[in-house]
């Protein structure tokens, strides 16, 4: 991949996410659709998006019964999407069926710990030990499920990376050095992720909600 960013699109106006894209679109590697934009504008919005020419991530972070996240992977077969997310915590069975009901050329990779979260939030939902030690957990289910990979904050994906040699490593909540953190609990910056075995990063209001979103852009793309 030339270009490992993908601009988060996480906007609730089609026109004002379709115009950003089409501005930074030659410095970005593809783009990310999150819940509030597939909430908004469903399968016509993906497919208004998809025109601006860039590979499209689908980031549902599906979680329900094995049947049932197979049939919302066939129902979204049409938009062709180059990388869909699942809920690693989902389980074995659902990870299976997830990647047996994918489009062919559509890598399904499985949310671990969302970035927003740290060790005192994982204890509060009952789950032990460090963030590092879960994500290394749900890498290894992700891994035996046969699935193409996993999402991860930038702090686990090198332990990730040497835990899965081939895997698909997605990396989001990164921010350029010297940039607000706002949500984000786990962040490194887009270079050291890269470096540490990303395979995507993906970035959104350190580009969106610059005041020159092209020039952001092309500032961390540098950096790559």
């Amino acid at each position: 991949m030339s270009n490992p960013v993908y601009l988060a699109l996480d906007l609730p106006q089609l026109d004002a996410a379709k115009a950003l894209a089409e501005k930074v679109k030659a410095h970005v590697g593809g783009l990310k659709l999150g819940l509030e934009f597939f909430c908004a504008h469903g399968s016509h919005g993906v497919h208004e998006i998809a025109q601006v020419g860039l590979p499209i991530f689908l980031d549902l972070k599906l979680h329900d019964i094995p049947n049932t996240v197979a049939g919302a992977m066939q129902a979204i077969h049409v938009l062709e999407p180059s990388i869909v997310t699942v809920h690693a915590s989902g389980g074995r069975a659902m990870l299976e069926d997830a990647k047996a009901a994918a489009g062919e050329h559509t890598k399904v990779v499985a949310v671990t710990m969302l970035t927003s979260l740290d060790e005192r939030d994982l204890e509060r939902t009952g789950v032990g030990g460090t963030p590092h030690d879960h994500v290394m957990r749900l890498t290894e289910l992700a891994h035996d499920s046969g699935i193409d990979g996993i999402v991860c904050s930038g702090q686990e994906v090198a332990g990730a990376h040497k835990q899965w040699k081939d895997g698909f490593f997605v990396v989001p909540g990164l921010r350029p050095a010297g940039s607000a953190v706002g949500d984000q609990k786990r962040v490194v910056t887009p270079r050291k992720a890269r470096d540490d075995g990303a395979s995507v990063l993906v970035i959104g209001r350190p580009i969106s909600r610059a005041a020159d979103p092209v020039q952001a852009a092309r500032d961390i793309e540098a950096t790559l």
